[in-house]
């Protein structure tokens, strides 16, 4: 498998309880959760671009923009996601921390190996969508993965929507008791 282009980012949390992401290429995301679905994101970008980001099951990451069209990545661990079947890697340089941290960006994240099996998938029925969903709320203990039609997370490729997603790596609790409020935010932000 060919060497993915990387892309930086990192979060800044806003007195509104909203989170600024910036990109290394210029890129610029300001995103809110949702009350009610704790994993559904709302964003919009410095280029006129707007949608949501979804944390399904198994660390697949839907992204839907305005336009309707939706895409899909995948968190493969240390803050990495994997976008457009493995040619982009975005790096979360903001959850960066420990030994683990200073090691990772020694070595320069994306050399560590991908393989076939972290691809994201390419399309997904609704119904194996929903079976992500249900998979996500009983591993995060329940609620609020059911219901949310219509959100997600993707890239279309085109210059203002390169991906923004991070399921972070660091296991299932990507969203620990983030729910807007400025002392609770996580920098593990997954979409």
């Amino acid at each position: 498998m060919n060497r993915p282009e990387e892309i930086g980012y990192a979060d800044e949390l806003l007195a509104d309880g909203t989170v600024h992401r910036r990109y290394e290429n210029g890129l610029e995301e300001w995103r809110r959760r949702t009350s009610g679905h704790p994993h559904l994101v709302h964003w919009h970008d410095n280029r006129g671009t707007s949608g949501t980001d979804e944390l399904l099951g198994d660390r697949i990451i839907k992204r839907s923009l305005a336009d309707g069209t939706v895409t899909y990545a995948r968190d493969i661990g240390y803050g990495r996601t994997l976008w457009a079947r493995g040619e982009k890697v975005l790096v979360n340089r903001s959850s960066f921390g420990g030994r683990m941290g200073v090691l990772l960006a020694g070595l320069g994240v994306a050399t560590l190996a991908i393989t076939a099996a972290q691809l994201p998938p390419l399309s997904m029925s609704p119904e194996q969508e929903e079976a992500l969903r249900q998979q996500q709320a009983q591993q995060s203990g329940g609620g609020g993965g059911g219901d949310s039609s219509g959100s997600g997370y993707a890239d279309d490729g085109s210059e203002g929507t390169d991906g923004s997603g991070d399921g972070s790596g660091d296991g299932n609790d990507w969203d620990a008791n983030w729910d807007g409020d400025g002392d609770a935010w996580n920098d593990d932000d997954f979409g």
